[in-house]
């Protein structure tokens, strides 16, 4: 008659306890990384442009103080690039319209000396059209300078011949042989005049 050999050595129940809590920790958390993806998946393909525009919406009507520095800093820099622009232009007119008005210098010369010659009779044809001109000419900012009796300044005369005076106390324009011209601060060509100076005798 066999012998019964008893129990066959095992983990027995208490031992076993444990390792089934460890699996059942690890599926748990599987499954909630599982879930979590799943959920991050559906919010993905949830988000529509729609979305995307509100929360544009929202920086807009709540900018961050980054953000704000950004627009402040992008807002000087279009300043100054519209300063610098803006003076540039200017600069770049006064330069053509100069070249324009030194063009046309030479025809109020011969002008002057048809003037001075009477050659400029009133109410003539010549005479319309050379005050025409000088009214265009004027209307680019340009002023004409050297008169009879203004005090020489030699920063904007050029003296061709001094004449002594008894009746002049200060060096004096006698006599203005070519209009200086002016555009705006801009001296085109000094006065070429005669110059009275004071006399002695």
């Amino acid at each position: 008659m066999a012998k019964d050999k008893g129990p066959v050595n095992g983990p027995s129940d208490e031992e076993l306890e444990p390792v089934a809590a460890e699996e059942s920790a690890a599926a748990e958390a599987s499954a909630d990384s599982e879930a979590a993806a799943s959920a991050e998946g559906i919010e993905e393909d949830e988000l529509t442009v729609q979305d995307i525009l509100d929360a544009a919406t929202r920086e807009v009507a709540e900018p961050t103080s980054e953000h704000l520095a950004d627009l402040k800093r992008v807002t000087a820099e279009y300043a100054n690039y519209r300063k610098r622009t803006e003076a540039n232009r200017e600069i770049e007119r006064e330069r053509v319209t100069v070249d324009v008005v030194k063009g046309m210098i030479p025809v109020l010369d011969d002008l002057d000396r048809a003037e001075k010659h009477g050659d400029l009779v009133a109410d003539s044809a010549f005479s319309t059209i050379a005050a025409k001109l000088r009214t265009s000419v004027e209307r680019l900012g340009v002023k004409p300078f050297g008169t009879v009796g203004e005090p020489f300044d030699p920063t904007v005369h050029e003296a061709i011949f001094q004449m002594p005076t008894p009746d002049v106390t200060v060096d004096t324009v006698g006599e203005v042989v070519e209009t200086g011209y002016f555009l705006g601060s801009t001296l085109l060509r000094v006065a070429k005049v005669v110059v009275q100076v004071p006399s002695d005798g």
